[in-house]
Protein backbone atom coordinates (compact mmCIF):
# COMPACT_ATOMS: atom_id res chain seq x y z
CA UNK A 1 0.00 0.00 0.00
CA UNK A 2 2.80 2.04 0.11
CA UNK A 3 2.98 2.98 -3.26
CA UNK A 4 -0.64 3.60 -3.45
CA UNK A 5 -1.01 6.77 -5.23
CA UNK A 6 -2.96 9.83 -4.16
CA UNK A 7 -5.90 9.82 -6.49
CA UNK A 8 -7.23 6.62 -8.86
CA UNK A 9 -9.30 8.48 -11.35
CA UNK A 10 -10.65 5.88 -12.71
CA UNK A 11 -12.38 4.84 -9.01
CA UNK A 12 -13.75 8.48 -9.69
CA UNK A 13 -15.15 8.11 -12.80
CA UNK A 14 -16.81 4.73 -12.09
CA UNK A 15 -18.57 6.66 -9.20
CA UNK A 16 -19.95 9.88 -9.90
CA UNK A 17 -23.37 8.65 -9.32
CA UNK A 18 -22.92 7.78 -6.10
CA UNK A 19 -20.14 11.29 -5.08
CA UNK A 20 -23.56 12.87 -6.59
CA UNK A 21 -25.72 11.03 -4.18
CA UNK A 22 -23.71 11.68 -1.22
CA UNK A 23 -22.99 15.21 -2.17
CA UNK A 24 -26.71 16.50 -2.04
CA UNK A 25 -27.26 14.41 1.01
CA UNK A 26 -24.23 16.55 2.53
CA UNK A 27 -26.46 19.58 1.52
CA UNK A 28 -29.82 19.27 2.46
CA UNK A 29 -28.15 18.17 6.02
CA UNK A 30 -25.63 21.07 6.24
CA UNK A 31 -27.82 23.93 4.70
CA UNK A 32 -31.62 23.69 5.76
CA UNK A 33 -29.91 23.79 10.02
CA UNK A 34 -28.89 26.97 8.83
CA UNK A 35 -31.53 28.10 6.73
CA UNK A 36 -34.32 27.06 9.77
CA UNK A 37 -31.85 28.54 12.05
CA UNK A 38 -31.84 31.93 10.27
CA UNK A 39 -35.58 31.53 10.43
CA UNK A 40 -35.14 31.29 14.95
CA UNK A 41 -32.66 34.20 14.74
CA UNK A 42 -35.03 36.81 13.02
CA UNK A 43 -37.54 36.95 15.31
CA UNK A 44 -35.22 35.96 18.42
CA UNK A 45 -32.76 38.63 17.22
CA UNK A 46 -36.00 41.39 17.15
CA UNK A 47 -36.74 40.81 20.75
CA UNK A 48 -33.30 40.83 22.07
CA UNK A 49 -33.77 44.12 20.16
CA UNK A 50 -36.34 45.50 21.45
CA UNK A 51 -35.38 44.38 25.13
CA UNK A 52 -31.96 44.44 25.48
CA UNK A 53 -31.99 42.48 28.76
CA UNK A 54 -33.03 38.86 26.89
CA UNK A 55 -29.63 39.46 24.60
CA UNK A 56 -27.10 38.47 27.35
CA UNK A 57 -28.64 35.17 28.10
CA UNK A 58 -30.00 34.03 25.33
CA UNK A 59 -26.35 34.58 23.67
CA UNK A 60 -25.12 32.89 26.78
CA UNK A 61 -26.56 29.68 25.80
CA UNK A 62 -26.38 29.78 22.26
CA UNK A 63 -22.51 30.03 22.96
CA UNK A 64 -22.78 27.10 25.53
CA UNK A 65 -24.37 24.85 23.06
CA UNK A 66 -21.86 25.84 20.38
CA UNK A 67 -19.07 24.66 22.45
CA UNK A 68 -20.34 21.29 22.91
CA UNK A 69 -18.51 18.45 20.64
CA UNK A 70 -20.81 17.87 17.71
CA UNK A 71 -19.84 13.58 17.58
CA UNK A 72 -21.19 13.77 21.76
CA UNK A 73 -24.15 15.92 20.85
CA UNK A 74 -25.45 13.13 17.98
CA UNK A 75 -24.33 10.46 20.60
CA UNK A 76 -26.79 12.09 23.00
CA UNK A 77 -29.74 12.16 19.96
CA UNK A 78 -29.74 9.15 19.14
CA UNK A 79 -31.67 7.39 21.62
CA UNK A 80 -34.49 9.66 20.85
CA UNK A 81 -33.73 10.72 16.98
CA UNK A 82 -32.66 7.40 16.52
CA UNK A 83 -29.23 6.22 14.48
CA UNK A 84 -28.57 6.93 11.15
CA UNK A 85 -31.06 9.69 10.72
CA UNK A 86 -31.11 13.55 9.60
CA UNK A 87 -32.51 14.36 12.63
CA UNK A 88 -29.51 13.13 14.87
CA UNK A 89 -27.25 15.48 13.00
CA UNK A 90 -29.71 18.01 11.88
CA UNK A 91 -30.87 19.32 15.05
CA UNK A 92 -27.14 20.35 16.53
CA UNK A 93 -26.64 22.16 13.21
CA UNK A 94 -29.32 23.84 13.84
CA UNK A 95 -28.48 24.78 17.34
CA UNK A 96 -25.08 25.77 16.39
CA UNK A 97 -26.06 28.35 12.86
CA UNK A 98 -28.64 29.92 15.15
CA UNK A 99 -25.53 30.59 17.70
CA UNK A 100 -23.66 32.25 15.05
CA UNK A 101 -27.07 33.60 13.67
CA UNK A 102 -28.47 35.30 16.57
CA UNK A 103 -25.33 37.97 17.58
CA UNK A 104 -25.38 39.14 13.47
CA UNK A 105 -29.60 39.64 13.29
CA UNK A 106 -29.15 41.48 16.78
CA UNK A 107 -26.23 43.58 15.54
CA UNK A 108 -27.82 43.99 12.30
CA UNK A 109 -31.07 45.68 13.60
CA UNK A 110 -28.94 47.64 16.38
CA UNK A 111 -27.24 48.96 13.42
CA UNK A 112 -30.15 50.87 11.78
CA UNK A 113 -30.17 54.55 12.69
CA UNK A 114 -33.02 55.98 14.83
CA UNK A 115 -33.38 58.49 12.66
CA UNK A 116 -34.37 56.55 10.10
CA UNK A 117 -36.62 54.60 12.50
CA UNK A 118 -37.99 58.31 13.46
CA UNK A 119 -38.56 59.12 9.70
CA UNK A 120 -40.03 55.73 9.07
CA UNK A 121 -42.69 56.62 11.77
CA UNK A 122 -43.35 59.94 10.72
CA UNK A 123 -44.39 58.82 7.49
CA UNK A 124 -46.62 56.43 8.45
CA UNK A 125 -45.32 53.26 8.66
CA UNK A 126 -46.33 51.39 11.46
CA UNK A 127 -44.18 48.58 13.35
CA UNK A 128 -44.49 45.31 11.42
CA UNK A 129 -44.60 47.98 8.23
CA UNK A 130 -41.20 49.67 8.97
CA UNK A 131 -39.41 46.45 10.03
CA UNK A 132 -40.38 44.88 6.35
CA UNK A 133 -39.71 48.46 4.43
CA UNK A 134 -36.97 49.30 6.73
CA UNK A 135 -34.85 47.61 9.49
CA UNK A 136 -34.63 44.47 7.65
CA UNK A 137 -33.26 45.31 4.19
CA UNK A 138 -30.92 47.64 6.34
CA UNK A 139 -29.82 44.83 7.98
CA UNK A 140 -29.23 42.68 5.10
CA UNK A 141 -25.66 42.75 5.44
CA UNK A 142 -25.47 41.76 8.82
CA UNK A 143 -27.28 38.98 8.08
CA UNK A 144 -25.83 37.51 5.36
CA UNK A 145 -22.54 38.00 7.13
CA UNK A 146 -23.71 35.96 9.66
CA UNK A 147 -25.30 32.96 7.27
CA UNK A 148 -21.99 32.57 5.27
CA UNK A 149 -19.88 31.98 8.13
CA UNK A 150 -23.32 29.54 9.51
CA UNK A 151 -23.29 27.48 6.45
CA UNK A 152 -19.02 26.95 6.10
CA UNK A 153 -19.21 25.87 9.45
CA UNK A 154 -22.35 23.60 8.75
CA UNK A 155 -21.06 22.00 6.16
CA UNK A 156 -17.72 21.13 7.94
CA UNK A 157 -19.53 19.91 10.98
CA UNK A 158 -21.74 17.72 8.55
CA UNK A 159 -18.75 15.09 7.77
CA UNK A 160 -18.58 14.17 11.74
CA UNK A 161 -22.16 13.37 11.26
CA UNK A 162 -20.82 9.94 9.33
CA UNK A 163 -19.21 8.44 12.63
CA UNK A 164 -23.32 8.34 13.76
CA UNK A 165 -24.85 7.15 10.27
CA UNK A 166 -25.79 9.80 8.30
CA UNK A 167 -22.79 12.68 7.28
CA UNK A 168 -23.35 12.83 3.71
CA UNK A 169 -19.22 12.92 2.09
CA UNK A 170 -18.15 12.12 5.27
CA UNK A 171 -18.63 8.73 4.27
CA UNK A 172 -15.72 9.30 2.37
CA UNK A 173 -13.34 9.72 5.01
CA UNK A 174 -14.60 6.64 7.18
CA UNK A 175 -14.45 4.61 3.79
CA UNK A 176 -10.81 5.98 2.42
CA UNK A 177 -9.41 5.11 6.39
CA UNK A 178 -11.45 2.07 7.00
CA UNK A 179 -9.38 0.61 3.28
CA UNK A 180 -6.20 2.92 3.54
CA UNK A 181 -7.23 4.09 -0.11
CA UNK A 182 -6.71 7.86 -0.21
CA UNK A 183 -9.12 8.33 -3.18
CA UNK A 184 -12.50 9.03 -1.72
CA UNK A 185 -11.05 11.27 0.84
CA UNK A 186 -9.53 13.33 -1.43
CA UNK A 187 -12.85 13.45 -3.27
CA UNK A 188 -14.75 14.06 0.29
CA UNK A 189 -12.12 17.24 0.55
CA UNK A 190 -12.85 18.59 -3.01
CA UNK A 191 -16.48 18.51 -3.02
CA UNK A 192 -17.10 19.90 0.54
CA UNK A 193 -14.54 22.80 -0.63
CA UNK A 194 -16.89 22.84 -3.84
CA UNK A 195 -19.89 23.08 -1.86
CA UNK A 196 -18.51 25.71 0.86
CA UNK A 197 -17.31 27.57 -2.11
CA UNK A 198 -20.27 27.31 -4.09
CA UNK A 199 -22.72 28.23 -1.09
CA UNK A 200 -20.55 31.59 -0.44
CA UNK A 201 -20.56 32.64 -3.94
CA UNK A 202 -24.42 32.36 -4.27
CA UNK A 203 -24.40 33.92 -0.45
CA UNK A 204 -22.47 37.26 -1.74
CA UNK A 205 -24.79 37.34 -4.84
CA UNK A 206 -27.80 37.29 -2.99
CA UNK A 207 -26.32 40.33 -0.71
CA UNK A 208 -25.50 42.59 -3.91
CA UNK A 209 -29.22 41.76 -4.74
CA UNK A 210 -30.74 42.36 -2.07
CA UNK A 211 -28.59 45.23 -0.84
CA UNK A 212 -26.62 46.88 -3.78
CA UNK A 213 -26.41 50.38 -1.91
CA UNK A 214 -23.89 48.22 0.78
CA UNK A 215 -21.60 47.31 -1.80
CA UNK A 216 -21.73 51.01 -3.10
CA UNK A 217 -21.08 52.34 0.38
CA UNK A 218 -17.99 49.82 0.73
CA UNK A 219 -16.46 50.75 -2.35
CA UNK A 220 -16.62 54.66 -1.84
CA UNK A 221 -15.41 53.75 1.77
CA UNK A 222 -12.01 52.19 -0.30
Amino acid sequence: MDDEPLVRWYWIGDHLGYLGGLLADHAVIALVPVLIGLLLALPLGLACARFPRLYQPLAAVFNIVYALPSLAVFVVLIPYTGLATRATVMIPLTFYALAVLLPTTVDGLRAVPEPVRQAATAMGYGPWHRLAAVELPASVPYLVAGVRVAAVSSISLASVGALVGRGGLGYLFIDGFQRTFPTPIVAGIVLIAVLALATDVVLVTARRLLAPWAVREKAVTR
